[in-house]
């Protein structure tokens, strides 16, 4: 029989201390019961801490915990030896590493708080690994022991005698001008020791924000920036965590063409960080997948090839290892959903629109309609107007030209959110949802597959961005209307959260008989929530033109010929992969005009 490692942890974030629960964990605790310090209280937070050597692993404190903040877990034995580093008494623990190969790049997928950033510390040495035990600082030739008979042991050797030199572009660029001050030009000079920030800046559509102070950026702009000082360097490993973060379709398969080019010539190892699946499809060689319980252990598989190993994300199942993680499967349908389109009641048609501003943009929307029941997907590079139509929609914004009369309910999502209030989260929702708060319809439709319930006692002005996100996207599906308009709802979210994003807005949608437009970069998320699609095409901060709603293979086959970029479906997932450019498949569907291929 195998023999059981535990793993218990309290989530410091969902854990009330006791303001809210008087410490049931404590007073149900077996062990204490008996005397034993199994669960003690921390007299400077005043928050329980566990005692893994003296927890049974019974699991009682944690059916009883109301906030869902105790996990108790147990690992197989064989797991025990393979902890490559743990916070404190209590912590986060993460099994196995990724590894780096020479000259291909290395794609690692995983929930937030499962360890994805932790791997790229401990690899580029900015962490250096304590192998399990908290209470220990090993030197590297007992690390190097470690990992003996592995691949990573020659890396490990190379960084601990100083011959591997990794940089890493950190997951929040958004905090880069609290660090970072000057002009982007006398940045990038500074850091620029390989001669080719100018020419990396021009092919990532920079040229335009070089002399512009970095604490006028936007969110995309600081993200390439951040990209171009990571790859101007003088490095024998570069990682790259989260570089499709605030970058739209276009830039992304731009940026995968140029790491590829750079991984191919340099002949280092790459590893890439990303929520993204589509455009990591495009990036990687190989990936690895890192699963466990979030907050509690990670576990790193092993590496697979990129198709197999996306799909095996999707598919929560790692056959290889025999580990399933995920109960539900993500396969997306075998006809194209626009096929029923035809049959639905038209909910909002609208004519010939037209917007201007005062900076020179101009919008031209072609007449359209949206339909009963279904949701519209809309795509196309930034600054090119998805936003200002959403706001049309929504009121926010009046035409230049053109009349608008919107004769339903609409609830609006908007792009950014800023929050300075410090109203509880369950207060925003109960005045979203109206009579609908507090019945199991609502719960089980909204609250539960969002995550939301450790939420409702937090202040709104507390949140992280992933947890905001979410909140948001509950309040607009919160709202009893005609007519939702979610504007970017993937930003911040691991690739599970988009996924259950997604679902909770299909089954909203199909619940109230309503119609949605949603509007994001992410073409996976995209491909599996939209019934039919608009294309978004022009000169970005110039001209934008917003087609009608088509079939989503129509739509596609439109935005991708403009991008040079051929996608097919993968037979097992249904999941869009772009092809390899220049490769037979490649050549063959652009002969045909058939850049997104539903065979």
């Amino acid at each position: 029989m195998t023999t059981i490692d535990r793993v218990a942890i309290i989530d410091r974030e969902r854990c009330k201390g006791g303001s809210k629960c008087d410490y049931v964990c404590q007073r149900f605790c077996p062990g204490v019961k008996t005397g034993k310090e199994t669960i003690q209280i921390d007299e400077d937070s005043g928050k329980p801490v566990i005692s893994e050597e003296l927890c049974t692993g019974c699991g009682i404190c944690a059916q009883k915990c109301p906030f869902d903040a105790i996990k108790v877990v147990r690992l197989p034995e064989e797991l025990g030896g393979e902890c490559v580093h743990r916070y404190g008494e209590g912590g986060f623990r993460l099994y196995r590493l990724p590894v780096p190969k020479p000259g291909r790049v290395t794609g690692l997928v995983g929930r937030n708080a499962i360890g994805k950033t932790t791997s790229a510390r401990i690899l580029t040495g900015e962490l250096k690994p304590n192998l399990g035990d908290p209470e220990a600082d090993p030197d590297w030739d007992e690390i190097i022991r470690a990992f003996a008979g592995t691949e990573l042991q020659e890396h490990f050797r190379r960084l601990a005698d100083g011959e591997l030199r990794a940089v890493l572009k950190p997951q929040y660029v958004e905090a880069l001008p609290k660090v970072v001050k000057g002009r982007v030009r006398e940045v990038l000079e500074d850091v620029d020791e390989l001669g080719i920030a100018d020419e990396l800046a021009r092919r990532l559509g920079l040229d335009g924000a070089l002399d512009r102070d970095v604490s006028e950026l936007s969110g995309g702009e600081l993200q390439r920036v951040a990209i171009v000082a990571a790859l101007s360097r003088e490095a024998d490993f570069i990682v790259l965590d989260e570089p499709c973060s605030y970058l739209d379709v276009r830039e992304r398969l731009t940026l995968a063409r140029l790491l590829r080019e750079i991984v191919e010539e340099r002949e280092i190892p790459m590893l890439v960080i990303e929520h993204d699946l589509a455009t990591l499809d495009y990036i990687a060689d190989v990936v690895h997948v890192l699963y466990g319980k979030r907050g509690a252990y990670g576990i790193v598989s092993k590496p697979m090839g990129v198709g197999k190993g996306i799909n095996a994300y999707l598919k929560g199942y790692l056959e290889a290892e025999n580990v399933r993680f995920r109960d539900e499967e993500v396969v997306l349908p075998e006809k194209p959903a626009d096929a029923e389109a035809g049959e639905r009641e038209t909910l909002v048609e609208y004519g010939r629109l037209v917007k201007e501003y005062d900076g020179g943009f101009r919008l031209v929307v072609e007449p359209g309609e949206i339909r009963e029941g279904e949701i519209v997907g809309a795509l196309g590079p930034n600054a090119i107007g998805k936003t200002t139509f959403v706001k049309l929609l929504a009121g926010v914004l009046e035409p230049t030209e053109g009349e608008l009369d919107v004769d339903v309910t609409v609830s609006y999502k908007p792009q950014y959110l800023e929050v300075d209030s410090e109203e509880p989260v369950q207060l925003a929702l109960k005045r979203a949802a109206g009579d609908e708060w507090g019945s199991s319809w609502y719960r089980s439709h909204i609250l539960e597959p969002l995550d939301l319930e450790y939420l409702l006692d937090r202040p709104l002005n507390e949140l992280s961005g992933g947890e905001l996100q979410r909140v948001a996207v509950a309040a607009a599906l919160s709202r009893d209307a005609d007519l939702y308009l979610l504007d970017e709802p993937s930003a911040y979210l691991d690739v599970e959260e988009r996924i259950n994003v997604a679902r909770v807005i299909r089954r909203v949608i199909e619940a109230r008989e309503a119609a949605a437009i949603v509007v994001d970069h992410d073409l996976l998320l995209l491909d599996y929530i939209s019934d039919r699609m608009m294309v978004f095409e022009g000169e970005p901060g110039r001209e934008g033109r917003a087609n009608p709603p088509e079939g989503k293979r129509e739509a596609m086959n439109r935005f991708l010929s403009e991008l040079g970029v051929t996608y097919r479906r993968d037979p097992e997932t249904r999941r869009p992969r772009a092809n390899k450019p220049g490769s037979h498949r490649d050549r063959e569907q652009k002969r045909r005009g058939e850049y997104f291929y539903e065979g």
